[in-house]
């Protein structure tokens, strides 16, 4: 098989998916080397690099998929008579980050972390598809582990975890103290 035809098979099978395809998987159902992918992923790349493509080639983790650009959400939204996304609420932002900063975690750690009852935001943020089940961890009661899915990676803009920003040190963040002085000392000025 050559070049341009590799890289049509791949760009097929990308879009025929619809969903992201691992490298592996992706190298194995086009009967195609690990290096012959790559080359193919950086034609598809430029391809879609365009400014008159309307589609783009994601990378998430170690997983591809087809998209269209950001620019066209819009449209797309429009002919598709999707509403207006809904804001995740301050405790379902909460709990996320809790969970992509530590994955794969319970949901009981959700709840010692934030100190209230997490399971409704939990199931909540699993039904938007931006947390799935990880297993379950081999203790008492084989509680179920959650982790990010590769939608939370599409809707944050990441191509992995590992991008997600630093957390500050601890020497960075204000205390609960340090904020009631600080409150104190604006009401008396």
């Amino acid at each position: 098989m050559d070049n341009s035809n590799i890289t049509a098979v791949i760009e097929a099978i990308l879009f025929a998916s619809g969903e992201p395809i691992e490298e592996e998987k992706l190298s194995e159902a086009a009967s195609v080397t690990k290096q012959e992918l790559d080359e193919a992923i950086e034609r598809l790349k430029d391809k879609y690099s365009a400014e008159d493509s309307a589609i783009t080639l994601l990378k998430l983790e170690n997983a591809y998929q087809l998209a269209a650009k950001e620019e066209f959400a819009p449209y797309i939204k429009a002919a598709l008579e999707i509403k207006k996304n809904s804001a995740l609420s301050p405790a379902a932002m909460e709990a996320l980050t809790i969970v992509a900063y530590n994955q794969p975690v319970t949901k009981g750690f959700v709840e010692q972390v934030r100190g209230v009852d997490s399971s409704g935001v939990v199931n909540s943020l699993v039904e938007k598809g931006l947390l799935a089940e990880a297993g379950r961890l081999d203790l008492p009661g084989r509680p179920i582990a959650y982790k990010t899915t590769d939608v939370f990676l599409r809707a944050f803009k990441l191509s992995s975890v590992k991008d997600l920003p630093e957390l500050p040190e601890q020497k960075e963040q204000i205390t609960f103290d340090e904020l009631l002085e600080n409150e104190e000392k604006a009401q008396e000025e």
